[in-house]
């Protein structure tokens, strides 16, 4: 994602807990929980990609999320969440999830949760200018870049093969597409390639 952003001539500044593995111009190290609002000032959007995976830190999706938005509220810095895909909906009443069906593995069943809490969490936030962008049920990090793909809202979209599939490349242009163009505040969108 902060290759793409350079690549716009965005002014890219990361946040990590490590050494700077990443090619953004300015680096601060330090942890997501440590951060303030001074260390947020001035900046148009922030992308929180946390990530969380093992059961003891689960709870941390919605910690995490809560600190950013507590800490961003009332300015007009935008907050874009990189989401998961288990939360997006099956039906057009919206009472089924993906991670509801039996063919989701078991094993991500409680990160699905932990996100879609987060996620609900979320929604109740009307004094941040979030938006929560899912992925496609397969989130191939080492994918192709095709530069296409197809904008769902909250239900979980297939493309013309009938597929749920997006690169994290593409993911990436479809995030830096959405911080240029600010369409979707305070909204949950979803992208698959097309």
């Amino acid at each position: 994602m902060i290759e793409e952003a350079i690549s716009r001539g965005f002014d890219v500044t990361a946040f990590g807990r490590r050494e700077n593995n990443t090619k953004a111009q300015d680096y601060v190290q330090k942890d997501l929980f440590d951060l303030t609002a001074d260390d947020l000032k001035g900046f148009d959007a922030v992308v929180d990609a946390f990530g969380a995976w093992t059961e003891d830190t689960l709870e941390q999706h919605s910690t995490s999320l809560k600190h950013l938005c507590d800490i961003l509220y009332g300015t007009d810095t935008r907050l874009l969440v990189v989401g998961g895909a288990g939360s997006l909906y099956v039906n057009p009443e919206h009472t089924a999830c993906v991670s509801d069906g039996p063919d989701f593995p078991d094993m991500f069943k409680p990160l699905a949760s932990a996100m879609a809490k987060a996620l609900g969490e979320l929604r109740e936030r009307n004094d941040v200018k979030w938006t929560y962008i899912s992925p496609a049920g397969d989130f191939q990090a080492d994918g192709e870049r095709s530069g296409k793909y197809i904008l769902g809202g909250e239900e979980l979209t297939l493309n013309s093969r009938n597929e749920s599939i997006i690169s994290y490349a593409d993911y990436a242009i479809a995030m830096i597409n959405e911080i240029e163009k600010g369409d979707h505040i305070q909204q949950r969108i979803s992208v698959v390639r097309a």
